[in-house]
């Protein structure tokens, strides 16, 4: 008898080893996303990048990339408590760093200027610069696949919350003027906020305008629009755009006009209008002025934007101390090529699957002296704020 059981045990510890070892290659250690953290262990541009995983006791967590700085999972209990991935994303490195066929922001930290300015033009005390042109005439989140969300970013992870982004930007980089010196921090924090600031110093005077690009769907579900979305923004007024999405210089009441979220409702209620400003971007793509930024100051301590999902319950209220948000409704996801893109667990996109709410100054502010200017002088330190909330109700 003890020989036999001697045998099973051995037996037993065997298969267990060969589960464990099956190919001759342990199991990934998943995170609670279902992301394998060595699909993101590389070196781009000489620099090692890795996944960093932050998280908090409630059973939130938000896996981010040095590699742009990127947020590639954020979860957070639904109001069943299952844990909910709410951010779309890829799932490799691969895919974010081919900028031919996947060329994407998703969860991005941008810089040197989110959003866009015209033809790439904007004066700084009497002298002109000429910047990258990505989007068409114009400059678009500093230059697109050569701005900073397609650089790596020195990473330094402070405990299981916080994670601190360096970047060291050369002067004239995409015809920025100023060598720079930009720090991004992510923070989860014990009452499930996810919170963001981004900090920078120049050697010359300069313009910075950062942001989060986060692509937000809250249901969960990445298969279908995301018109169920019950979106509120604290904002009287909007910056109408052309149609290559820059400002008319107007700022112009949202009393009356698909762009009133100041009741929350919806998006799908209003994203098909015949409103020229739906139809020339085929959904949302603008600028609000924030109700939270007066006197040239705006109050991170109020809630400048929500969205919510009535499937999952899950509640996102949004904090900032910039003047403006961009609402965009992910209008050029799921539209020709993109279409066939596989990203997480193998999933296709659809038009407006998500809503990005991006802090910002307003778009091509430089040109727009009667504006919130982003310039940053010699001996400043630029300082923007941005927090995302999540509740269930």
């Amino acid at each position: 008898m003890k020989a036999l059981k001697a045998t099973m045990m051995g037996l037993g510890a065997a298969t267990l080893m060969l589960s464990a070892c099956a190919g001759g290659q342990q199991a990934p250690t998943l995170t609670v996303s279902g992301l394998d953290p060595a699909k993101f262990d590389t070196t781009i541009q000489d620099k090692p990048v890795k996944l960093y995983t932050l998280k908090n006791q409630n059973g939130m967590e938000v896996c981010i990339t040095n590699y742009g700085g990127r947020i590639v999972s954020l979860v957070v209990p639904d109001k069943d408590g299952k844990p909910t991935d709410v951010v779309l994303g890829f799932d490799n490195i691969a895919q974010y760093a081919d900028t031919i066929n996947t060329p994407t922001d998703y969860g991005s930290s941008v810089g040197r200027y989110a959003n866009r300015i015209k033809e790439g033009e904007f004066k700084l005390n009497d002298t002109e610069y000429e910047l990258k042109q990505n989007d068409g005439p114009n400059c678009l989140h500093g230059g697109g696949n050569t701005g900073w969300m397609h650089q790596v970013y020195e990473a330094e992870q402070i405990g299981d919350s916080v994670l601190r982004l360096t970047i060291v930007a050369p002067d004239g980089e995409n015809g920025f003027p100023g060598k720079m010196l930009a720090v991004t921090t992510y923070k989860v924090t014990s009452d499930n906020i996810l919170d963001m600031t981004w900090e920078a110093e120049t050697d010359k005077p300069t313009i910075i305008n950062q942001t989060n690009h986060n692509y937000y769907n809250l249901s969960g579900d990445f298969t279908k629009p995301g018109y169920d979305q019950v979106l509120y923004v604290n904002a009287d007024n909007f910056t109408p755009s052309d149609k290559l999405y820059i400002p008319t210089g107007e700022i112009k009441p949202v009393e009356g006009t698909p762009m009133d979220f100041r009741t929350p409702h919806a998006i799908g209620d209003s994203i098909h209008s015949q409103f020229d400003q739906i139809q020339n971007a085929t959904g949302y793509d603008h600028n609000f002025c924030l109700n939270t930024f007066k006197d040239g100051k705006g109050d991170d301590t109020k809630v400048c934007a929500s969205l919510y999902s009535p499937k999952t319950g899950i509640f996102m209220e949004m904090y900032t101390n910039e003047p403006g948000v961009q609402v965009y409704s992910g209008n050029f996801q799921g539209v020709g090529p993109d279409a066939k893109i596989a990203r997480k667990h193998g999933i296709t996109y659809p038009k407006h699957v998500s809503v990005c709410l991006e802090s910002q100054k307003y778009p091509d502010s430089p040109n727009h002296p009667e504006w919130v200017q982003p310039v940053l002088n010699p001996g400043e330190k630029y300082f923007s704020h941005a927090a995302y909330k999540f509740s269930v109700k």
